[in-house]
């Protein structure tokens, strides 16, 4: 490794350890401060460079990417707001478990404080939603200084892996020049091997051995115990981006004969697993006091993942008695009802996998599991056979008609609950992702562009038109990072899941205020962004879908809806499916 400045040595030497740790991508946005990092990462050939044109959709990019291979991707930015651009995105990664690794470049230390141009205040920037943080020192050509950029790079690395996996935060100083220009005497001559190239073995300067959390076999055997009853339920909530393995959980299913309450996010919804394995998808339809009241509670349940986005769902397992085990590798406590009993530190996967092997096959709990799994036939019937459009239909259709394997992202507010409700469980590879650590709407665009450029599926997007006018400068990233998708816009012109709230029976100021409607006319983003636009009916949007999706390029499907009657059709269909069941 040769280098005409301290500051090119300095970013070489950092970036090449990020590889050896097992970087192969970055999202850069453009900046001068932050030239010695671009440059080295443009200049690896190891590495993948996705070039943004502004931080907050580089940011979900990286996200996106992030949460669908569980592998750390770093960010590259200039000084000052362009790091404070990072702020949602990084709420987010932190909430959600997301590794992400922001490399902020900043102003050198004694001009901080000063008023200069372009120079804030970027010292733990993001206060306590990354992992961890160092202010990196100044570049130095010293071999100590470079053994200690090595060292924090590594260690960057696994931190932002570890438990909980999250971002962590480098915020590197640099003085000029910034371009990889000569300066005679910056980089001597009797720097160490090690120092200057790193492990000779191309292994990370510092290997980090992380073992994963599991029980002791006396508390695995007080668990297995207490699951073996006779009604229990498996509950599986939103996945960190490391995933749950879906055979595990099926052969605690089989161990235990509890139907799988599965979060269209879990990971636990879609795949060859669903052919054998009593995974309900429709609890969000029918899980209402008058049903479950003549329903006998379940004795345990066993949680996995963050806190379900099913709001019935969660109500009904604060009211009822079970013992509650809420499972979480890292300790954390994502249950916000407090009404989890147990907390249970260990891996979800290889927790279900060893508690099947020590329960061995269940039997004779057919009708408990029976029960759950006919109210989930009913849900779904009624909705089939129900002649009113909803919009929960568009995510049934998209469910049913993108193809196999497949990747979908799904917007909040209304997209994530109408698949959470009406998105029936399939035996098919389909990996459904979407921004539920902090569920904010910014961003989504960028997110599952990110999350399309990791995989060769084909990418489906469903969105709300708040959430796509939200992030159209995402749009960006079609042809800068070459990446393609179908994206469904439901556009009810405003905030539609306002609608739901106590709030919509107040005029003024409802409309104004709340749903906000914005007659925003979205076909321009065709020319724009260079795909194609379609804007379609509720009857003919099946076949635009399938069609869409099986063809080459970025396609735009816009379907026009009605929020208050989707609103009331989705309550008609939930108050048809409790008659039936009560």
């Amino acid at each position: 490794m040769t280098a005409p400045n301290r500051n090119t040595l300095w970013a070489e030497a950092f970036v090449d350890e990020l590889v050896r740790g097992g970087v192969s991508a970055v999202c850069i946005t453009p900046g001068s401060r932050s030239t010695p990092l671009t440059v080295a990462f443009d200049r690896h050939e190891d590495v993948h460079v996705f070039s943004h044109l502004d931080e907050r959709s580089s940011a979900f990019f990286a996200l996106g990417r992030a949460r669908r291979t569980g592998e750390v991707t770093p960010l590259v930015c200039t000084s000052g707001t362009a790091a404070a651009n990072f702020h949602p995105a990084v709420i987010e990664a932190s909430q959600a478990r997301v590794p992400l690794l922001l490399l902020t470049a900043d102003r050198p230390p004694e001009i901080r404080d000063s008023g200069a141009n372009q120079t804030i205040d970027q010292e733990k920037l993001f206060g306590s939603s990354v992992r961890w943080y160092r202010d990196v020192a100044e570049p130095e050509a010293t071999d100590r200084k470079l053994r200690s950029l090595r060292t924090t790079a590594a260690r960057a690395v696994a931190k932002a892996r570890g438990a909980p996996a999250g971002p962590v935060h480098l915020n590197f100083p640099f003085r000029k020049p910034l371009e990889p220009t000569a300066v005679e005497g910056d980089v001597p001559d009797t720097l160490s091997a090690l120092a200057r190239e790193g492990r000779d073995d191309d292994t990370p300067f510092v290997r980090t051995s992380a073992g994963v959390a599991e029980l002791g076999q006396e508390d695995l055997r007080t668990l297995a115990s207490a699951l073996d009853t006779e009604r229990g339920l498996v509950v599986a909530g939103p996945a960190d981006a490391s995933g749950v393995d879906g055979e595990s959980v099926a052969a605690l299913a089989h161990a235990t004969s509890f139907p799988v309450l599965a979060d269209p996010l879990s990971g636990l919804r879609y795949g060859g697993h669903v052919r054998t394995t009593p995974v309900v998808g429709g609890y969000d339809g029918f899980l209402d006091e008058s049903v479950t009241r003549t329903w006998p509670d379940p004795d345990v349940v066993l949680r996995i993942g963050a806190s379900p986005t099913s709001k019935p769902l969660r109500k009904y397992l604060a009211r009822t008695g079970a013992r509650q085990f809420l499972v979480d590798p890292a300790a954390g406590w994502r249950e916000a009802e407090f009404t989890a009993t147990d907390l249970v530190v260990a891996d979800p996967s290889t927790l279900a996998w060893r508690l099947a092997q020590t329960l061995g096959r269940g039997s004779g709990r057919d009708e408990w599991k029976r029960r759950w799994l006919d109210a989930d036939e009913a849900h779904f019937e009624e909705f089939d056979s129900s002649p009113s459009f909803c919009e929960g239909r568009l995510l049934a259709t998209v469910v049913e008609e993108t193809p196999d394997p497949s990747t979908l992202f799904v917007s909040n507010s209304m997209p994530v609950r109408d698949l959470d409700r009406f998105g029936r469980p399939l035996p098919k590879s389909l990996t459904v992702l979407g921004n539920r650590g902090a569920s904010g709407i910014d961003g989504v665009v960028s997110t599952a562009l990110g999350a399309g450029s990791a995989t060769t599926d084909p990418l489906t997007l469903v969105t709300g038109d708040l959430a796509y006018y939200h992030d159209m400068n995402g749009l960006a990233a079609l042809a800068r990072c070459d990446v393609d998708a179908t994206i469904v816009v439901v556009n009810n012109d405003g905030g539609g899941i306002f609608h739901m709230l106590p709030i919509a029976d107040f005029e003024p100021p409802f409309t104004e205020q709340f749903v906000t409607p914005h007659g925003l006319d979205f076909a321009p983003t065709e020319d724009l962004y260079d795909l194609s636009f379609a804007r379609v009916d509720a009857d003919a949007f099946g076949d635009v879908y399938a069609d869409a999706v099986s063809s080459e390029g970025t396609h735009v499907v816009e379907v026009e809806t009605d929020a208050e009657a989707s609103h009331q059709v989705r309550d008609r269909l939930k108050e048809r499916v409790v008659d039936r069941l009560a």
